[in-house]
């Protein structure tokens, strides 16, 4: 069984005070405590910092009570970037990662002095020729191909789309240094929701490997190594959660048998998780609308597929709990919303205590990636986003939109 951090009467208390289901709501002091012991697993590094991945969760409250922990910022946009910067992180802060990259991003990201993180080799001309000068620290995102298996959610690493090939990595850093860059940094990204502590070290084992052949090659010393993300959260309440002491202490070992002995100078670590940060501490609370009986049990509630995605998107599993009736015996329904689309489902087929109109449903583990993909087919509306604070009560950090912010861009 899940727990949730408030209770029924909290929430109807919220909704008796006139906010309207569906909303999310933020466990502040649960991604506090996360944050501190993500921080103390990782200690043995010096100057270990988390790059928050703001594409999880991009709300400049999360992103400053995380700022207040220690961890920076992950930006792959311009609204990131800027968003990060109002939530009051700067320069090295900020770690700019992105794809097909447009100008603008890029003259936003030397404006605010972000860490700069090239997705392809052709990127140094074009940053030279539309921004400037490159800036004195510069990393690149390497693709290690057929080096590295796939993860389920990303695929394998020879079919994406990201990052410089284990043949260009070289030339890239040669032609940086000779184009006056002095610093470097090193990253990569190979996977998504991994919860295997093996498949991390076997990634940060072929970057080791790759810094000490760069520098043996070109007398290149790194600044920083960058893991990436993906550390995997246990969706379903039976799933074991990722070792991360496990992946911290191979690193570890790992670090004293490449970096160490080749004689290269200390490098520091960082990661860029999101997931892993807030994503247990998301709940996305819902009304029951209808229950319905044909072919199977239907439970209809409020939200939808709108306001969280993935169920429907990539069958994801997220845990339901029905606060109203939660010691009802159970019955097998599928849970759905309201769009014209029958994916708009958030269970099928789950074992559900009886559920009637009204009743108070919470979704779990929707801290990253959920109302952040919401969308607005069948002009629906992107719900509200709270923080329980940790005297109880919730402030708001996003409003509901209505059907003004709707029609404000539509001209004519």
């Amino acid at each position: 069984m899940k727990n949730i951090p408030f209770t029924q009467k909290q929430i109807l208390n919220l909704i008796a005070s006139g906010r309207e289901t569906p909303f999310y709501i933020y466990d502040e002091e649960s991604l506090r405590h996360n944050a501190r012991e993500m921080k103390e697993c990782f200690s043995w590094i010096k100057d270990y910092k988390n790059f928050f991945a703001v594409k999880a969760l991009p709300n400049p409250s999360i992103v400053k009570i995380l700022h207040e922990e220690g961890m920076g910022a992950d930006c792959s946009s311009l609204g990131e970037l800027v968003l990060s910067a109002r939530a009051g992180l700067a320069g090295h802060e900020i770690m700019f990662t992105s794809n097909n990259t447009p100008v603008s991003d890029f003259k936003k990201a030397a404006e605010l002095g972000a860490i700069i993180n090239l997705d392809d080799i052709s990127h140094i001309e074009y940053f030279e020729k539309n921004v400037g000068p490159l800036p004195e620290l510069l990393s690149f995102r390497y693709n290690p191909g057929a080096l590295k298996e796939g993860n389920e959610i990303i695929g394998e690493p020879k079919d994406a789309k990201f990052g410089i090939t284990t043949d260009q990595i070289t030339d890239a850093y040669a032609l940086a240094r000779k184009k006056g860059v002095k610093r470097f940094g090193l990253h990569t990204m190979v996977c998504s929701n991994e919860t295997n502590a093996d498949y991390f070290l076997e990634t940060i084992d072929i970057l080791f490997s790759l810094v000490v052949q760069i520098h043996k090659e070109q007398g290149i010393v790194f600044d920083f190594i960058n893991i990436g993300g993906g550390l995997g959260i246990p969706y379903e309440p039976d799933q074991k959660k990722l070792d991360l002491q496990k992946v911290s202490s191979g690193m570890k070992d790992l670090y004293e048998k490449k970096i160490r002995s080749s004689g290269h100078p200390d490098v520091r670590i960082v990661t860029e998780s999101g997931r892993y940060v807030t994503g247990p501490y998301g709940y996305l609370v819902t009304r029951v609308r209808h229950t319905k009986e044909t072919y199977k049990k239907y439970i209809g509630t409020d939200a939808c597929m709108a306001n969280l995605m993935r169920p429907g998107m990539y069958g994801a599993y997220h845990h339901i709990t029905n606060i109203s009736n939660p010691d009802q015996l159970s019955q097998r329904y599928d849970v759905v919303g309201s769009l014209c689309e029958n994916n708009d489902k958030f269970a099928i087929d789950r074992e559900l205590p009886e559920a009637s109109q009204d009743d108070i449903l919470v979704i779990h583990d929707v801290g990253a990636h959920a109302h952040a993909m919401g969308f607005q087919y069948n002009a629906k509306l992107r719900s509200a986003e709270f923080v329980l604070k940790s005297d109880g009560s919730f402030a708001l950090i996003r409003r509901a939109e209505t059907l003004d912010d709707y029609f404000a861009t539509i001209i004519g």
